[in-house]
This record gives C-alpha cells, sequence and structure tokens, in this order.
C-alpha cells in the first residue's frame, strides 16, 4: 500500500481548525498542527485542543517576523489593529517553508467561507491563497466543496467528496461535527489575538502615536493594568491586582521608575520612557489615588529608578482628578 499522504495545517486550536484536522485524519491522512505565535496569541489554547485530538503540535514564534505588519500592513488593518489579511498570508508563507524540509505534501487551514468579513469572504480567500506562494497545495477541508479544487483533491491525495461546504458565520454544524467526531473539549468562538481586542488595540495605537518603534516588552506592558498618558508624555501603568503587580514587576527595565505607598496596599506604579519631575508628581498621585489610603489623607510614595531616591509626599487625591490622561 502507498504511503498515505502528510498534511501541515494552521492550527489556532479553535474548532474549525480542529475540525479541518479531524475531517483530513478521518480519510487516513497523516495531519500535523502548526501554531505562530506572537504577543498578541499565544500557544495555550492550540496546545490543549492539540492534545484532545492527539495532534502533533509544531510551535514557532513568528514575532520578529510580524512586527512590520503592525506599522502599515500592505492590505490593512480590520476594526481593531489587525492586519489579518497580511498575518494570515506570512503563516501560510512560512508553513510553506516546512513543506520541502520537512517532506509534507499539503497545507490545510479552518478557514470557513463567509465566516469573518476581511479575512475569509472569497476574494480574500482567492488573495491569500494566490499570495501564499502554493496556491495549488492548500486545501481548505471545511469550505472546499464550495471553493475551487486543488491539487491534492485533483489527484486524490484529499478524496473531495468527504470534505465539506461550510459557510456564514453560524456554528450549528461545526457543533453537529464536533459531537459526530467526539470532540468534546473546544474553546467558545472568540477571536483569541489581542489585536481584535478593542482595549488592547486602543493601547496600541496611542503607544504608536507617541513613539516611532515598539519592543517586545512595550507590547506585553499594554496587557496589563490602566494605562495613563502624563502631561510631560511619559507613560504611567497602575496595576489593578496583585498579579498584575507582579507582571509589571516583571517587566521593570532600566531607566524606568517605580512608584508605591509606602503604609498603605496599593498598585505598583511603572512609569516608562523620560519623565519630568511634574510627571513623576502626578504618578505619585495616582499611586495614592488608587490606593487603600483614604481621600486627603497625608501619604508618602517612595520612587525607585532614576536619581531620586527621597519620597514624595501628596494629599491622597480622588481618582476622577485622572480621567483625562486615561488611555
Amino acid at each position: 500500500m502507498s504511503k498515505p499522504r502528510r498534511g501541515l495545517g494552521l492550527f489556532s486550536g479553535g474548532l474549525d481548525s480542529m475540525l479541518a484536522a479531524t475531517v483530513l485524519r478521518a480519510q487516513g491522512l497523516e495531519v500535523t498542527g502548526i501554531f505562530f505565535a506572537t504577543p498578541f496569541f499565544g500557544p495555550e489554547r492550540a496546545r490543549e485542543s492539540a492534545s484532545h485530538l492527539e495532534l502533533p503540535l509544531i510551535v514557532e514564534d513568528l514575532t520578529d517576523k510580524f512586527f512590520p505588519l503592525i506599522y502599515d500592513p500592505p492590505r490593512g488593518f480590520g476594526k481593531g489593529h489587525n492586519p489579518c489579511i497580511d498575518c494570515h498570508l506570512l503563516m501560510l508563507r512560512e508553513a510553506a517553508v516546512r513543506l520541502e524540509t520537512e517532506g509534507l505534501d499539503f497545507l490545510f487551514t479552518g478557514e470557513v467561507l463567509g465566516q469573518r468579513p476581511m479575512s475569509q469572504n472569497r476574494g480574500s480567500l482567492n488573495l491569500i491563497a494566490r499570495e501564499s506562494g502554493v496556491p495549488e497545495l492548500l486545501v481548505r477541508p471545511l469550505s472546499a466543496k464550495l471553493l475551487t479544487p486543488t491539487r491534492p483533491e485533483l489527484l486524490g491525495w484529499v478524496d473531495r467528496e468527504k470534505l465539506l461546504d461550510l459557510s456564514g458565520r453560524g456554528r450549528k454544524r461545526q457543533i453537529a461535527l464536533a459531537a459526530e467526531y467526539g470532540i468534546t473539549n473546544y474553546p467558545a468562538p472568540a477571536g483569541g489575538c489581542l489585536l481584535t481586542d478593542v482595549g488592547y488595540a486602543t493601547r496600541l495605537k496611542e503607544t504608536l502615536r507617541h513613539q516611532p518603534e515598539v519592543s517586545r516588552r512595550d507590547l506585553e506592558l499594554l496587557k496589563w493594568g490602566r494605562h495613563f498618558r502624563l502631561p510631560g508624555g511619559a507613560k504611567a501603568v497602575v496595576g489593578r491586582t496583585q498579579r498584575e503587580n507582579e507582571a509589571l514587576e516583571g517587566l521593570i527595565e532600566p531607566g524606568d521608575r517605580v512608584l508605591k505607598v509606602t503604609r498603605h496596599p496599593g498598585p505598583l506604579v511603572l512609569v516608562t520612557g523620560h519623565s519630568q519631575t511634574d510627571d513623576l508628581q502626578v504618578a505619585a498621585g495616582l499611586a495614592a489615588a488608587y490606593s487603600d489610603a483614604p481621600l486627603d489623607t497625608q501619604v508618602s510614595v517612595s520612587v525607585q529608578g532614576g536619581e531620586r531616591t527621597s519620597p514624595l509626599h501628596l494629599t491622597t487625591p480622588p481618582k476622577p482628578r485622572f480621567k483625562e490622561w486615561l488611555v
């Protein structure tokens, strides 16, 4: 008997990618998933879903190659700061490199025609396939019957009659298929990518207006706390919980200022960038306002980092005073 053909699929860990792998594996094909990690989308969900399916999974960090898309993606952004079409193209091109190096035969995805208005309409699917570099080797098992057959289907590597004709944003058929295949552990539908999250996207856009380039640390900071753009231009991040305080502590870099109220429980306030004395005074006010210190109480705020070693003294202000600087 001939050796089964081997497919490599973009695997987010969502139900669609799980079904795509399962539909192909039901034909006796060997399939492997690949997940491309960035600061906006980690591999935890993909690993959990792959484990549920007992699916081999490759995890590869794509951050450095993804960075240019943060600034000026050729095909634009979605409603947030999400360059979905260019992101998908990048992942397919990176996956295609592995076809030859690892002896794989074709690529597949869990895309569904019409499910996402920007990246999964027919025009976008055709564009992504065409510019992936391997359009003839790309299979979309969930909507294949609604799309032009590709080489794996035409040559019989994949039985096209056993592929599907899903379309639109509904999930009833996917849920029914999951039950049919015994897939019981799958995540609820969600964007997954932080760039589609309104809050995160707003913070990122604001950051890019104030600095020409961002670092990985900048992107991690955007995930935590309340963010304030201080009058002098510095950024202050105020932890909301003990977990956030600990996360911010792990992101401190040389040149940062760290402020805390000394005798009352409260947040860590991390000030990044060049900070004027006036900005430190405002940041101290934030530390006091969001602490447990009663309103109008005299407090001391320690300042770590930089040249200042003595604490700042002030009266605890009300939180609304800082509303105009909240990002």
